[in-house]
C-alpha cells in the first residue's frame, strides 16, 4: 500500500507543480512584456528563467516531502497520508504563485516610475528652454575642470 501512495503522490503533485508554472507562464509574459517596454524576447526568456526556478523549488520541496512517517496498511491511512502531503504541496505552491505575483507587480512598478521620472525630466527641460531653443541639455560631467582625471 506504501508505494502506491508514493506513486498517487508524485503524479498527483507533478502535475499541480506543472499546471501552475504554465498559468504562471502564460499570465506572467504580459507583465514581463509591459516591464520591459514591448521587448518580447527579453520577456520571454525572464519568463522561462523564473519558471525554471519555479519548478526546482517546488519539486524540490515534493521530493523533501516525499517521506511517510507512519506506515500504511490500509486505504484510509494511505488517503490521509497523501492528503496531509498533497495539502502541504499545494499550500507551497500557492506561496511560491504569490511570490511571482509579487516579483511581477515590483518589476512592472519599477518599470512605471523609472518611466515616470523620465517624462518628468523631459517636461522639466522644456519648461526650462527659452522661447524658440531647443531644450537645454546638460553636457556629461568632466572632471578635468576640476583638477582629477
Amino acid at each position: 500500500m506504501i508505494v502506491q501512495t508514493y506513486v498517487a503522490y508524485t503524479i498527483v503533485t507533478i502535475i499541480l507543480t506543472i499546471l501552475v508554472a504554465q498559468t504562471l507562464y502564460r499570465n506572467g509574459r504580459v507583465f514581463l512584456i509591459d516591464v520591459f517596454h514591448g521587448n518580447e524576447a527579453l520577456a520571454d526568456s525572464v519568463n522561462r528563467l523564473l519558471v525554471v526556478g519555479f519548478y526546482l523549488i517546488n519539486l524540490g520541496y515534493v521530493s523533501l516531502m516525499l517521506k511517510i512517517e507512519n506506515p500504511v496498511i490500509n486505504v484510509q491511512q494511505s488517503i490521509e497520508a497523501l492528503a496531509g502531503k498533497l495539502g502541504l504541496v499545494m499550500l507551497v505552491l500557492g506561496g511560491m504563485h504569490f511570490i511571482n505575483l509579487a516579483v511581477f507587480n515590483r518589476m512592472r512598478a519599477n518599470a512605471l516610475d523609472r518611466d515616470l521620472h523620465k517624462k518628468f525630466l523631459e517636461q522639466r527641460a522644456e519648461n526650462l528652454a527659452p522661447a524658440g531653443r531647443p531644450p537645454y541639455n546638460n553636457p556629461p560631467f568632466d572632471n578635468r575642470q576640476f583638477g582629477q582625471q
